[in-house]
Parts: C-alpha cells; sequence; structure tokens
C-alpha cells in the first residue's frame, strides 16, 4: 500500500481503486471516519461469521454509528465509538449477548484500539 500526497491530502492505489484521504470532507475521506468504518465493518463481518457458524444467518447485518466522541483538547483524538447493529433474521435473541461477547473478541480492529478507544456495541432484531 502507498500514499502520494496531492494537493488536499493522499490518495492511495489500492487493488479495488483509488482512496482519497484529506483533512477536509469536501476533498476525500477523513482519517477518523476510516478508523469508525473500519471498527463497524470488521465487528460486522465477525458478527456475520459468528451467526453462521451458529446456524443463525443473518439475512442483512447493518451498522449504525451512534457516537463518535473525539477530543479536540487531544489533536481530535477519537475517544469513544458507539456501533449499534440492526440485525435481520431468524436469530434467537437469548444467544445475542454471546455473540456480541465472540464478535469482540474476534475483530481485529476494536481489538487493536482496546485501552485507547472506548467500543460501545448495542444491537437490535429487525
Amino acid at each position: 500500500m502507498k500514499f502520494s500526497m496531492t494537493e488536499h491530502g493522499f490518495s492511495g492505489d489500492l487493488p479495488f481503486g483509488e482512496l482519497i484521504v484529506s483533512s477536509k470532507d469536501e476533498h476525500g475521506f477523513r482519517p477518523y471516519q476510516l478508523l469508525v468504518a473500519s471498527l463497524a465493518v470488521c465487528s460486522a463481518g465477525v458478527m456475520r461469521k459468528i451467526l453462521e457458524k451458529q446456524r443463525m444467518p443473518a439475512d442483512d447485518i447493518q451498522v449504525e454509528v451512534k457516537e463518535v466522541v473525539r477530543i479536540d483538547e487531544e489533536a481530535g483524538r477519537v475517544a469513544k465509538v458507539h456501533l449499534h447493529f440492526l440485525i435481520k433474521g431468524a436469530i434467537d435473541e437469548a444467544k445475542m449477548p454471546r455473540v456480541m461477547d465472540l464478535t469482540r473478541k474476534n475483530c481485529s480492529m476494536v481489538r487493536s484500539v482496546e485501552g485507547s478507544i472506548e467500543v460501545v456495541e448495542t444491537f437490535e432484531l429487525v
């Protein structure tokens, strides 16, 4: 992976296309948005696999980012992210606490920020 400087940020030529990153919304993805997206999508992907292994495949999983807390006094550091999973399918709600626990334990992105970013995960069966 390689990123090159542009007029408004940086551009990366990745296997699935160009990724433009900038500190300004109008010129590309902001770094914190990519961090939050990584947490959300990694968690949802792990959850999907866990539900499949438990013979409760989801018809759909959506992740709403309910809250992102940044600390301006610390260079805009991300301190907290609240991920809310909307899960559709024949899911046994009684098994969801274990699914949530396994999701947290097996998501590499969430594990990577342990101790520095509070990640809150909630769910809703729809």
